[in-house]
């Protein structure tokens, strides 16, 4: 039984909630009115609290702001018919999170507090979260250090935060992509399988050529051999050859995506043969020239699903077979959507009612 924790709340007195248009709600620029706020001092998390969301004062010195020890989640909250809310498989963002702590030498969240933050914030900004079709209440647990030191070594202080955010569909249209075969997200042995927030301003300045090429993201080859897939843009990437899901094995430079690993459960229990394994730009490109690629995605919890339309290899385009309605990804994304809103059967215990 875990233990019961006094979360000290202060609510808004000026909601904003009036502002939110539903209809046209922009992915990550509007921000509920709570956040969930916990300090790490003297070897111990302290002072859990909930408080209106709002702007933080931090030191010059800050060392996250220096050296880099900041990591961060991302998960999700849905409303089903009832207007019950619940969280799609939040145990397993608390033990990445605590895994990407651990790379980036930073303390781990005991359970109780992060469920218990994440459930008492929900339920106060309830309201907050949206039942639109493909709309969803977006989570961000992040972390950073908080000492105001400047030299090279791990704080001795953090704080754990959580926000929300209602958010609608991520990518609108079918993406256009393209091998990087220069620049590298991760190495093996770094902290590609981490959610630090380095990887990800690391990968900005690939992405934005890409992006001035026609591309919306870029898919991510290996640092030795820029031979086998990564990941694709902030996704992890997926493939239908020959009616096999094919997708690259877990790493120390990939990161253990919490959708990548409920699609391939579903995949299994509807029969179909999954490949984690090495998967290299070659195999992808000769499966498109004799028509085994059926389909290319990535996934993701901004995402979901985000088919792909265009590869882009060696300064050549290849356009993929257009997603039907009875196609792998289509068919994947509705099953999932239908678990997280209660219109299907949670077999696997993915979802937690708040």
């Amino acid at each position: 039984m875990l233990e019961t924790l006094t979360i000290r709340t202060q609510r808004t007195t000026a909601s904003r909630l009036q502002h939110l248009d539903p209809d046209h709600i922009e992915f990550g620029k509007i921000f509920s009115d709570h956040m969930f706020a916990v300090d790490y001092h003297d070897g111990e998390w302290q002072n859990p609290q909930i408080v209106p969301y709002g702007d933080m004062a931090v030191s010059p010195a800050n060392s996250a702001l220096h050296y880099g020890q900041a990591i961060f989640e991302g998960m999700k909250a849905y409303k089903n018919a009832e207007g019950h809310i619940a969280l799609f498989r939040p145990y397993d963002n608390l033990h990445r999170l605590n895994a990407s702590a651990e790379r980036m030498c930073m303390p781990t969240v005991p359970e109780e507090l992060f469920m218990q933050g994440l459930t008492q914030l929900i339920r106060l900004d309830a309201n907050w979260v949206p039942n639109a079709p493909g709309s969803a209440l977006y989570i961000r647990p992040f972390m950073f250090a908080t000492d105001g030191f400047i030299g090279v070594r791990p704080s001795d202080s953090y704080r754990f935060m959580i926000f929300t955010c209602p958010v609608g569909l991520y990518y609108n249209k079918p993406l256009r992509v393209r091998f990087e075969e220069k620049y590298v997200r991760s190495a093996e042995g770094g902290a590609g399988y981490a959610k630090n927030a380095g990887n990800y301003g690391a990968a900005m300045y690939p992405t934005k050529l890409a992006q001035q090429e026609g591309y919306n993201q870029l898919i991510w080859t290996d640092s030795s051999e820029h031979r086998y897939v990564e990941e694709s843009g902030t996704m992890n990437a997926i493939f239908l050859i020959d009616g096999k899901v094919v997708t690259p094995a877990l790493s120390t430079s990939i990161l253990d995506g919490i959708t990548r690993r409920s699609v391939l459960e579903l995949a299994r229990d509807w029969g179909m043969t999954v490949e984690e394994r090495k998967v290299s730009a070659t195999e992808i490109m000769a499966a498109q020239a004799n028509g085994t690629l059926q389909e290319a995605f990535g996934v993701g919890t901004a995402a979901t699903i985000a088919p792909i339309a265009v590869i882009g290899y060696q300064g050549q385009d290849y356009t993929l077979p257009t997603p039907g309605p009875d196609s792998f990804s289509q068919r994947m994304s509705a099953a999932l959507s239908a678990i997280r809103t209660g219109d299907a059967p949670d077999t696997h215990g993915w979802m937690v009612e708040v």
